[in-house]
Protein backbone atom coordinates (compact mmCIF):
# COMPACT_ATOMS: atom_id res chain seq x y z
CA UNK A 1 0.00 0.00 0.00
CA UNK A 2 1.64 3.38 -0.97
CA UNK A 3 1.73 5.99 1.68
CA UNK A 4 3.78 9.49 1.16
CA UNK A 5 3.81 9.93 5.15
CA UNK A 6 4.48 7.73 8.15
CA UNK A 7 1.82 5.85 9.57
CA UNK A 8 0.95 4.24 12.75
CA UNK A 9 2.59 0.80 13.04
CA UNK A 10 1.29 -2.75 14.23
CA UNK A 11 1.94 -2.12 17.91
CA UNK A 12 0.13 1.21 17.96
CA UNK A 13 2.66 2.83 20.50
CA UNK A 14 2.77 5.97 18.11
CA UNK A 15 0.76 8.23 15.96
CA UNK A 16 3.37 10.08 13.29
CA UNK A 17 0.64 12.22 12.30
CA UNK A 18 -0.49 13.77 15.87
CA UNK A 19 -0.08 16.97 16.04
CA UNK A 20 1.90 17.62 19.46
CA UNK A 21 4.28 20.64 18.26
CA UNK A 22 3.08 24.33 19.50
CA UNK A 23 3.64 26.98 16.12
CA UNK A 24 5.24 29.95 15.76
CA UNK A 25 3.57 33.53 15.74
CA UNK A 26 5.26 34.62 12.67
CA UNK A 27 2.64 36.69 10.85
CA UNK A 28 5.10 36.98 8.31
CA UNK A 29 5.12 35.30 4.79
CA UNK A 30 8.36 33.86 5.68
CA UNK A 31 10.36 33.15 9.43
CA UNK A 32 13.59 34.85 10.03
CA UNK A 33 15.78 33.15 12.42
CA UNK A 34 15.94 34.05 16.24
CA UNK A 35 12.71 35.35 15.78
CA UNK A 36 10.51 32.01 15.00
CA UNK A 37 10.42 29.70 17.73
CA UNK A 38 10.50 27.15 15.11
CA UNK A 39 14.00 28.27 13.95
CA UNK A 40 15.43 28.30 17.66
CA UNK A 41 18.36 25.78 16.47
CA UNK A 42 19.26 27.94 12.90
CA UNK A 43 18.42 28.54 9.78
CA UNK A 44 17.79 25.34 7.92
CA UNK A 45 17.64 26.03 4.46
CA UNK A 46 19.06 28.44 1.85
CA UNK A 47 17.22 28.46 -1.85
CA UNK A 48 15.50 24.88 -0.48
CA UNK A 49 19.34 23.32 -0.17
CA UNK A 50 19.81 22.35 3.38
CA UNK A 51 22.08 23.85 4.80
CA UNK A 52 25.82 22.59 6.43
CA UNK A 53 26.54 23.23 9.79
CA UNK A 54 29.34 25.13 10.93
CA UNK A 55 31.98 22.40 10.42
CA UNK A 56 31.88 20.91 6.75
CA UNK A 57 29.86 18.18 5.50
CA UNK A 58 28.21 17.72 8.64
CA UNK A 59 24.37 18.16 8.99
CA UNK A 60 23.90 16.88 12.81
CA UNK A 61 21.92 19.98 13.56
CA UNK A 62 18.43 19.01 14.29
CA UNK A 63 15.88 20.33 12.16
CA UNK A 64 12.66 21.64 12.82
CA UNK A 65 10.29 23.07 9.91
CA UNK A 66 7.32 25.20 10.79
CA UNK A 67 4.15 22.84 11.17
CA UNK A 68 0.35 22.76 10.70
CA UNK A 69 -0.04 24.96 13.82
CA UNK A 70 2.07 28.25 12.91
CA UNK A 71 0.93 31.25 11.81
CA UNK A 72 3.01 32.05 8.60
CA UNK A 73 2.03 31.28 5.29
CA UNK A 74 2.62 27.91 3.21
CA UNK A 75 5.35 29.96 1.08
CA UNK A 76 7.76 29.50 4.30
CA UNK A 77 11.23 29.14 3.19
CA UNK A 78 11.17 26.67 6.50
CA UNK A 79 8.63 24.37 4.75
CA UNK A 80 10.26 21.91 2.31
CA UNK A 81 10.38 18.30 3.74
CA UNK A 82 6.42 18.42 4.18
CA UNK A 83 5.97 19.61 0.34
CA UNK A 84 6.88 15.74 -0.44
CA UNK A 85 7.95 15.33 -3.98
CA UNK A 86 9.52 17.61 -6.13
CA UNK A 87 11.37 15.75 -8.63
CA UNK A 88 10.82 13.53 -11.13
CA UNK A 89 12.04 9.68 -10.23
CA UNK A 90 11.87 6.46 -11.80
CA UNK A 91 11.52 2.91 -10.40
CA UNK A 92 13.53 0.41 -12.17
CA UNK A 93 15.16 -3.22 -12.40
CA UNK A 94 18.93 -3.09 -11.58
CA UNK A 95 21.09 -6.13 -12.44
CA UNK A 96 21.97 -7.66 -9.39
CA UNK A 97 20.14 -5.01 -6.80
CA UNK A 98 16.50 -6.21 -7.12
CA UNK A 99 14.70 -2.52 -8.24
CA UNK A 100 16.24 1.04 -7.77
CA UNK A 101 15.39 4.26 -8.02
CA UNK A 102 16.48 6.86 -10.15
CA UNK A 103 16.32 10.73 -10.80
CA UNK A 104 14.40 11.56 -14.02
CA UNK A 105 15.99 15.23 -13.64
CA UNK A 106 18.88 17.08 -12.51
CA UNK A 107 18.77 17.74 -8.81
CA UNK A 108 21.49 19.58 -6.94
CA UNK A 109 23.62 19.45 -3.85
CA UNK A 110 21.83 19.73 -0.47
CA UNK A 111 18.02 19.64 -2.21
CA UNK A 112 15.23 17.44 -0.75
CA UNK A 113 14.58 14.41 -2.67
CA UNK A 114 12.64 12.00 -0.95
CA UNK A 115 11.16 10.44 2.64
CA UNK A 116 11.88 7.21 3.75
CA UNK A 117 8.42 6.38 4.82
CA UNK A 118 6.73 3.32 6.54
CA UNK A 119 4.96 2.21 9.53
CA UNK A 120 6.63 3.83 13.08
CA UNK A 121 7.40 0.69 15.10
CA UNK A 122 8.05 0.20 18.43
CA UNK A 123 11.43 -2.01 19.12
CA UNK A 124 9.75 -5.03 20.47
CA UNK A 125 7.44 -5.22 17.28
CA UNK A 126 10.57 -4.27 14.73
CA UNK A 127 12.94 -6.94 16.64
CA UNK A 128 9.81 -9.36 15.92
CA UNK A 129 9.47 -8.37 12.16
CA UNK A 130 13.70 -8.77 11.78
CA UNK A 131 13.80 -12.46 13.44
CA UNK A 132 10.87 -13.78 11.71
CA UNK A 133 12.64 -12.94 7.94
CA UNK A 134 14.60 -15.85 6.09
CA UNK A 135 17.58 -15.46 4.42
CA UNK A 136 15.53 -14.79 1.04
CA UNK A 137 13.40 -11.92 2.74
CA UNK A 138 14.53 -8.18 1.31
CA UNK A 139 14.77 -6.11 4.78
CA UNK A 140 13.21 -2.82 4.45
CA UNK A 141 13.23 -2.00 8.20
CA UNK A 142 15.46 0.71 9.10
CA UNK A 143 16.64 2.05 12.54
CA UNK A 144 17.40 5.29 13.16
CA UNK A 145 19.51 6.49 16.61
CA UNK A 146 19.35 10.31 17.79
CA UNK A 147 22.19 10.92 20.46
CA UNK A 148 20.65 13.70 22.44
CA UNK A 149 22.97 16.31 24.67
CA UNK A 150 21.29 14.26 28.04
CA UNK A 151 22.76 11.68 26.91
CA UNK A 152 20.03 9.53 25.99
CA UNK A 153 19.69 7.79 22.42
CA UNK A 154 16.18 8.74 20.47
CA UNK A 155 15.48 5.50 18.42
CA UNK A 156 12.87 5.39 15.46
CA UNK A 157 11.99 2.28 13.79
CA UNK A 158 10.24 2.66 9.94
CA UNK A 159 9.61 -0.38 7.94
CA UNK A 160 7.63 0.15 4.54
CA UNK A 161 7.44 -3.31 4.05
CA UNK A 162 3.68 -3.22 3.68
CA UNK A 163 2.89 0.30 3.73
CA UNK A 164 5.30 3.33 2.32
CA UNK A 165 6.38 5.15 -0.43
CA UNK A 166 8.75 5.53 -3.43
CA UNK A 167 12.00 5.96 -0.61
CA UNK A 168 11.44 1.82 -0.25
CA UNK A 169 13.39 1.09 -3.59
CA UNK A 170 16.41 3.03 -2.51
CA UNK A 171 19.25 0.63 -2.89
CA UNK A 172 22.26 1.09 -0.57
CA UNK A 173 25.82 2.45 -1.77
CA UNK A 174 29.33 2.69 0.02
CA UNK A 175 29.85 6.05 -1.80
CA UNK A 176 25.96 7.32 -1.80
CA UNK A 177 24.79 10.50 -3.63
CA UNK A 178 22.13 10.79 -0.71
CA UNK A 179 22.15 11.27 2.81
CA UNK A 180 19.21 11.02 4.97
CA UNK A 181 18.27 13.78 8.27
CA UNK A 182 15.93 13.18 10.68
CA UNK A 183 13.34 16.14 10.25
CA UNK A 184 10.65 17.38 12.51
CA UNK A 185 7.73 18.52 11.49
CA UNK A 186 4.16 18.68 13.99
CA UNK A 187 5.77 16.27 16.52
CA UNK A 188 8.83 14.52 18.14
CA UNK A 189 8.21 11.79 15.20
CA UNK A 190 10.95 12.70 12.51
CA UNK A 191 10.65 12.08 9.09
CA UNK A 192 13.34 10.41 7.54
CA UNK A 193 13.96 13.20 4.91
CA UNK A 194 16.92 11.95 2.31
CA UNK A 195 19.22 14.85 0.70
CA UNK A 196 21.00 15.39 -2.40
CA UNK A 197 25.11 14.63 -1.15
CA UNK A 198 26.33 16.68 -4.63
CA UNK A 199 25.06 17.30 -7.77
CA UNK A 200 23.00 14.43 -9.14
CA UNK A 201 22.32 13.89 -13.26
CA UNK A 202 19.25 12.95 -14.76
CA UNK A 203 19.41 9.01 -15.27
CA UNK A 204 21.83 8.44 -12.14
CA UNK A 205 20.98 5.93 -9.52
CA UNK A 206 20.05 7.31 -6.26
CA UNK A 207 21.18 5.26 -2.87
CA UNK A 208 22.24 6.30 0.90
CA UNK A 209 24.62 4.35 2.90
CA UNK A 210 22.15 2.18 5.11
CA UNK A 211 24.34 2.51 8.49
CA UNK A 212 24.00 5.82 8.21
CA UNK A 213 27.47 6.47 7.15
CA UNK A 214 28.53 9.19 4.71
CA UNK A 215 30.97 7.95 2.52
CA UNK A 216 32.38 4.95 4.36
CA UNK A 217 33.84 7.10 7.65
CA UNK A 218 36.41 4.70 9.59
CA UNK A 219 35.07 2.68 11.68
CA UNK A 220 36.26 1.42 15.23
CA UNK A 221 38.11 -1.73 16.30
CA UNK A 222 34.60 -2.71 17.77
CA UNK A 223 32.46 -2.13 15.26
CA UNK A 224 35.46 -4.09 13.01
CA UNK A 225 35.28 -7.49 14.61
CA UNK A 226 31.36 -7.60 15.20
CA UNK A 227 31.33 -7.14 11.22
CA UNK A 228 33.93 -9.87 11.20
CA UNK A 229 31.73 -11.98 13.44
CA UNK A 230 28.73 -11.28 11.60
CA UNK A 231 29.78 -11.88 8.14
CA UNK A 232 28.26 -15.45 8.03
CA UNK A 233 25.08 -14.50 7.90
CA UNK A 234 25.28 -11.20 6.38
CA UNK A 235 24.11 -10.03 2.59
CA UNK A 236 26.79 -9.17 0.20
CA UNK A 237 26.74 -5.53 -1.38
CA UNK A 238 26.53 -4.92 -5.17
CA UNK A 239 27.19 -1.10 -5.16
CA UNK A 240 30.16 -1.35 -7.05
CA UNK A 241 32.02 1.38 -5.52
CA UNK A 242 35.77 1.39 -4.49
CA UNK A 243 35.29 1.60 -0.77
CA UNK A 244 32.48 -0.81 -1.02
CA UNK A 245 32.91 -2.75 2.62
CA UNK A 246 31.34 -5.90 0.57
CA UNK A 247 28.08 -6.68 2.73
CA UNK A 248 25.20 -4.72 3.21
CA UNK A 249 24.92 -3.02 6.63
CA UNK A 250 22.71 -5.19 9.50
CA UNK A 251 22.15 -3.60 12.98
CA UNK A 252 23.05 -6.82 15.43
CA UNK A 253 20.11 -4.75 18.18
CA UNK A 254 17.44 -6.05 16.16
CA UNK A 255 18.50 -9.91 16.88
CA UNK A 256 19.85 -9.77 20.34
CA UNK A 257 17.16 -11.00 23.06
CA UNK A 258 15.74 -8.91 25.99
Amino acid sequence: QYSPDNVAGADGDIDPTEITFPGCSCLTSSCVVHVCSCLCHGENYNSLCLRPTDKEEEYARPVFECNAMCQCGESCQNRVVQRGLQFRLEVFKTEKKGWGLRTLEFIAKGRFVCEYAGEVLGFNEARRRIQAQTSKDSNYIIAVREHLHSGQIMETFVDPTYIGNVGRFLNHSCEPNLFMVPVRVDSMVPKLALFAAADISAGEELSYDYSGRFHNLPITNREQKSLEDDNRSRKPCYCGSHTCSAFLPWDTSLFSTP
